[in-house]
C-alpha cells in the first residue's frame, strides 16, 4: 500500500478494554455506563504500541501480536453482531432514505472490507465467499471496482440476513486463520490494515443504530430497539462560559497512536480570544427557540438552511413528534418518549444549530477552538452524548496527503461542502473517540446524534 497507513498506525489495547467494551458501554443505557476519557485512551494506545515493539525486539512478537490481533478482531466483530441482535430479518432490510443503509448492508460491507483489503491480498489461495458480494457491498471505493447504487441498497432482499451471518462467519474464520498462520513480518505488515478495518467497522456500528432509528421513526406504530434506552441529562455543573485567550496552539494528532489521515499533520494555529459554552444546549433551551418562532424567522437562517426547513417542513429537531395534546415527544432507540428538558438537544442539522446560535446572539465554535478547550478539560460532555457541530468546513490540514492506494479514498475525497463535528455520541463505540477526531456531515443532515455548544466572540 506504499507508505504505512496513517503514519505508522499501531494496534490498540482491546484486550484490556474487552470487559468494559462488551458490557453495555453506551452512555445512553445506564448512568454508570462505561465512558472513556480521551486522554487515557491516548496513553493506553501509546503503551500498546510500545509493548508490540518491545515484544518484537525480544523475539516473542509473532505469537503475542497474533493473539492481540485476534482478540481485537473478535471484540469489534462481536460488538457489531450484538448491536444487530435485537433486529428482525425485516428490520435489517429496510432503507429509509438514500443517506442511510440497511443493517444487513452495514454487517456485510464491513466484512467485505476485510475480504477485499486483507484476505485477498495477504492470504494465498483465498477464495471469495461469493463472487457478487464485492459489487453489492463495496461502498465508494472506486479503485476497488464497480458498486451497486447506494440509494437502492434497500431493494436487496437477497442475500438475506442469515446469508450475511454466514458471510461474516466465513470471513472471521479466514481472518483468525490468517493471524494464526502468518509469520512475524507478515503480522507487522497486517497490523495497521487490521487497525483501519476495525476502526472502520466501529464507524459502521454507530451508523447501524442511527440508520435503524431513522427507519423506525418513519413507522406510524413506533417500535423500540431497546426499551431501556435513555439519553442522560447534560452536565450543567461549573461556570457557563470558558475563556480562551488569544494564543498559538497545537492542533491535530501527534504521535503514533491510532488516527485517521484527516487528523494529520499536527500543526499550530492561532485561536482566540473567544469564550466557549461549558455546557451543551438542552431540549429546554431549544423549546424556547421554537416557542419564539425560531423555525419561522428567516433572518436567523442561512438562505440554504431556511430553504431546506421550508422544503422539508422542519418545525422541530429530527425524530420529534407533536401529539394531539400539543406536547412534543421524540422517537428514540427506546421508542417514543417524552422530551427530557435536561437532555442535550440532538438530531439537528448544521443549519438549525447555526440559526439557534444567531437567535442567542452567539456563534458556533470552530473545530480548533473546540479542540483547544476540550484538551484543557474545559468542556462538559465533550464526549459520549452528542456530536457537536462546528462552523469549520471539512478541509485538509496544511500539508495533508492522502494515503496511497484504494484506502486513500477513505477521507480525502470528501473534503468539500461538509462541516466538521467534534466529540462523540452516545452510540459511538466506547473507545472510538479522541480529541483530534474529525467527524463530518453535510449541513442539512440531521439523522445522527448531533447537537451543539455555543461560542461568543464578545470577550
Amino acid at each position: 500500500m506504499g507508505r504505512e497507513l496513517t503514519q505508522k498506525i499501531r494496534l490498540r489495547p482491546y484486550i484490556a478494554a474487552t470487559s468494559a467494551y462488551l458490557g453495555g458501554h453506551w452512555n445512553c443505557f445506564a448512568e454508570a455506563a462505561f465512558s472513556p476519557k480521551p486522554e487515557s485512551l491516548v496513553s493506553n494506545m501509546s503503551s500498546a504500541a510500545a509493548s508490540v515493539v518491545n515484544s518484537a525486539e525480544s523475539g516473542l512478537a509473532s505469537r503475542a501480536l497474533s493473539a492481540r490481533l485476534s482478540e481485537a478482531y473478535r471484540v469489534v466483530r462481536d460488538e457489531t453482531e450484538r448491536r444487530a441482535a435485537p433486529l428482525s430479518a425485516e428490520d435489517q432490510v429496510v432503507q429509509s432514505m438514500p443517506d442511510a443503509s440497511p443493517a444487513k448492508w452495514h454487517r456485510a460491507h464491513t466484512t467485505w472490507f476485510f475480504e477485499q483489503f486483507l484476505l485477498g491480498p495477504h492470504r494465498p489461495g483465498y477464495q471469495v465467499f461469493h463472487p457478487d458480494y464485492a459489487y453489492l457491498f463495496n461502498s465508494y471505493y472506486v479503485s476497488a471496482g464497480p458498486r451497486h447504487t447506494r440509494a437502492a441498497r434497500g431493494l436487496l432482499t437477497r442475500p438475506g440476513a442469515d446469508d450475511v451471518t454466514a458471510y461474516r462467519r466465513a470471513v472471521d474464520e479466514a481472518m483468525l486463520a490468517l493471524f494464526a498462520e502468518a509469520d512475524e513480518a507478515t503480522l507487522h505488515k497486517l497490523a495497521p490494515l487490521v487497525e483501519v478495518g476495525l476502526n472502520h467497522e466501529q464507524q459502521h456500528q454507530e451508523l447501524l443504530l442511527t440508520d435503524i432509528l431513522h427507519a423506525f421513526a418513519q413507522n406510524p406504530i413506533p417500535p423500540a430497539y431497546d426499551r431501556a434506552w435513555r439519553l442522560p441529562a447534560a452536565d450543567r455543573s461549573g461556570d457557563d462560559w470558558v475563556d480562551l485567550p488569544e494564543g498559538i496552539h497545537a492542533i491535530g494528532h501527534a504521535g503514533e497512536s491510532f488516527h485517521f489521515d484527516n487528523e494529520k499533520p499536527a500543526h499550530r494555529a492561532l485561536v482566540g480570544p473567544v469564550k466557549l459554552a461549558r455546557h451543551l444546549v438542552t431540549n429546554a433551551e431549544w423549546l424556547e427557540f421554537m416557542a419564539d418562532g425560531g423555525y419561522r424567522t428567516a433572518t436567523l437562517w442561512l438562505m440554504d438552511g431556511f430553504a431546506a426547513a421550508e422544503r422539508d417542513g422542519w418545525e422541530a429537531p429530527g425524530h420529534w413528534r407533536q401529539g394531539e395534546d400539543g406536547a412534543w415527544r421524540i422517537m428514540t432507540l427506546g421508542g417514543l418518549q417524552a422530551i427530557d428538558p435536561d437532555a442535550p438537544v440532538c438530531h439537528i442539522s448544521y443549519y438549525e444549530a447555526d440559526a439557534y446560535a444567531r437567535w442567542r446572539g452567539k456563534h458556533l465554535p470552530t473545530e480548533m477552538e473546540w479542540e483547544v478547550a476540550a484538551r484543557a478539560g474545559h468542556l462538559n460532555d465533550a464526549f459520549g452524548l452528542v456530536w457537536q457541530w462546528t462552523r469549520s468546513s471539512y478541509s485538509p490540514y496544511p500539508g495533508y496527503r492522502a494515503i496511497e492506494g484504494a484506502l486513500g479514498e477513505y477521507n480525502g475525497k470528501f473534503m468539500v461542502n461538509q462541516l466538521v463535528l467534534r466529540g462523540s455520541s452516545c452510540v459511538t463505540p466506547a473507545d472510538h473517540s479522541r480529541l483530534t477526531y474529525r467527524n463530518f456531515f453535510y449541513p442539512h443532515h440531521r439523522w445522527q446524534f448531533t447537537g451543539l455548544r455555543l461560542a461568543d466572540y464578545d470577550v
